[in-house]
């Protein structure tokens, strides 16, 4: 193998595990918002764990910040609007990040 083979396999690599990272970071973000919109309607945590699966299953069908925006603010009626929604989800996919660098740290 060359440098240069050797370099594009890295960078395929790095590329692949980035992706990866995002994935998990996203899935651990719907989970944290299926606790927090479930928190506000006073839910079980029985009914978050159901919630968090359905937001799971939404953004893996549809890979769309828009479509987990819009499944929050059906699920929350009036509880909260989309600019807090979209807010909410933007600090606990910080949150995810932050945890998943700290596990693969260990």
């Amino acid at each position: 193998m060359t440098t240069f083979d050797d370099r594009e396999a890295a960078f395929e690599a790095k590329f692949a595990h980035d992706e990866q990272m995002q994935f998990l970071a996203r899935m651990r973000r719907n989970r944290f918002m299926a606790v927090w919109a479930s928190a506000l309607k006073g839910e079980t945590v029985e009914q978050a764990r159901k919630y968090g699966n359905e937001l799971i299953h939404t953004d893996i069908q549809n890979v769309s910040e828009d479509d987990v925006v819009n499944a929050v603010k059906s699920y929350l009626g009036d509880l909260a609007d989309e600019q807090t929604i979209r807010g909410k989800m933007a600090e606990l996919l910080a949150e995810a990040k932050e945890q998943l660098l700290t596990e693969s740290n260990r």
